[in-house]
């Protein structure tokens, strides 16, 4: 959500938001240690409470993809929980509509607005209880019946640190059987032991965030040996006090090691930092070259559900792009 956005949004239904998403924005959030966390979480409540009805709720995915297309982006996969919607539009179900609905007007009319064009995740959370995620996952798979204009994957989000990964599982399974895209959260406030429950037990494409994977090379290992794409975002790494600095973000070691890697801004409203500035960390900070940074992008389609013809189109044009002078 754009941060002009939520204000408006809390004054319209005159709720006061907190001094970080006003006069003191951005934020400085640190999750090395709970209280930290509890800050970072307090500021998305803040946020997500402001979005109380249908109209908000595309004005967030349209303003999305407006706002990526204008930095160059084809492809934006929105991860929704709809639990948080659902008491303002009628329950879980109407609030996914309106966001596939939003998305396929997004997508309709992307070459005329020039906005990214939009897949939906749907997404249940580690501080619920398990049988939620399966309610949501059968959701899920009712909707992705629909291919490119349903629900494309499943994930799991929140403070990695809460809940207890396997216990997840049989979501995972209702959403993999009805062939979704399984992409949690793991990686990022946790370690390796946790990566490695996940990949047991969830059987992911892609992870949210992973990048202390190259705390243990075996772990590492494992994940390119079953493909397992890593959305990496830096910004979010360092905002959080994952990594101190921006060089210690493990971007270079997961290249070398032949991971996937998709760079993603993670949270932009919180973060105040989008996804070319991602790209723009990956050449000044990690020193990728053009060739290197043509390959990020490219592993960015490569573990998308992008329909084939923005994905073809697109590598044609990162081709283009590094064939270029410079």
């Amino acid at each position: 959500m754009r941060v002009e956005t939520v204000r408006d949004m809390a004054a319209a239904q005159c709720l006061r938001l907190p001094d970080s998403l006003r006069s003191a924005y951005p934020p400085r959030l640190s999750a090395a240690d709970e209280r930290g966390w509890f800050r970072f979480q307090r500021l998305y409540d803040a946020a997500r409470h402001c979005v109380r009805g249908e109209a908000q709720m595309r004005r967030i995915v349209r303003e999305a993809a407006l706002d990526d297309g204008a930095e160059g982006s084809r492809w934006l996969e929105i991860q929704v929980d709809p639990t948080s919607y659902a008491p303002f539009v009628g329950g879980i179900t109407p609030a996914m509509e309106v966001v596939l609905d939003e998305a396929r007007s997004v997508n309709a009319t992307a070459d005329e607005t020039g906005s990214a064009r939009v897949g939906v995740v749907m997404a249940a959370s580690r501080i619920r209880h398990p049988l939620e995620a399966r309610t949501l996952a059968r959701l899920a798979a009712r909707l992705a019946d629909r291919g490119p204009e349903g629900v494309l994957g499943f994930g799991l989000s929140n403070d990695e640190r809460r809940g207890s990964t396997p216990d997840f599982a049989p979501a995972f399974r209702i959403a993999e059987r009805a062939g979704l895209m399984l992409v949690p959260h793991s990686g990022e406030l946790l370690g390796p032991d946790a990566i490695a429950e996940t990949l047991t037990s969830l059987r992911p494409q892609r992870l949210g965030h992973g990048v202390r994977s190259t705390e243990d090379p075996r772990v590492l290992e494992a994940l390119v040996a079953a493909d397992v794409a890593l959305e990496v975002c830096p910004g979010s790494n360092v905002a959080l006090g994952v990594y101190l600095e921006e060089h210690d973000v493990p971007l270079r070691t997961l290249l070398d090691a032949g991971a996937t890697v998709a760079l993603g801004a993670d949270d932009p409203l919180l973060f105040d930092s989008r996804l070319l500035a991602q790209y723009e960390t990956a050449r000044t900070v990690h020193g990728l070259t053009d060739p290197e940074l043509a390959e990020v992008a490219r592993g960015s389609f490569r573990a998308s559900r992008a329909p084939e013809e923005v994905i073809t189109t697109a590598l044609a044009d990162i081709d283009a792009w590094l064939g270029a002078p410079a």
